[in-house]
C-alpha cells in the first residue's frame, strides 16, 4: 500500500496536532500521561508521527548541547 502525500489540509490540521501535543508535553516535563488524548489526535491525523517524535527529541538534544555543551562520556581503559 503506498502512502500518498497528505494534502495541505491535512498538513496543517497535523501539525497543529502536534504543536498542541508538543506543548502539553513542554508544560508536563514530558509526562506523555497527561496529554494522552492529544498524543491520539495527533497520531490519528498523521502517518509521519515516528519522524516527528525523532525530530523533537534530536532537536531538545541540540538544544541541551548549546546550552550545556558536550560532555564526552569517560573513556573506559585510557591508553
Amino acid at each position: 500500500a503506498k502512502m500518498s502525500a497528505p494534502t495541505m489540509e491535512e498538513r496543517k490540521a497535523c501539525w497543529g496536532a502536534r504543536d498542541e501535543f508538543w506543548q502539553c508535553l513542554e508544560r508536563h516535563a514530558d509526562d506523555a500521561s497527561k496529554c494522552e488524548k492529544l498524543r491520539l489526535v495527533f497520531e490519528s491525523r498523521w502517518q509521519w508521527v515516528k519522524y516527528f517524535n525523532k525530530r523533537r527529541d534530536f532537536l531538545k538534544y541540540k538544544r541541551k548541547l548549546e546550552t550545556e555543551g558536550y560532555h564526552p562520556p569517560e573513556a573506559a581503559g585510557k591508553s
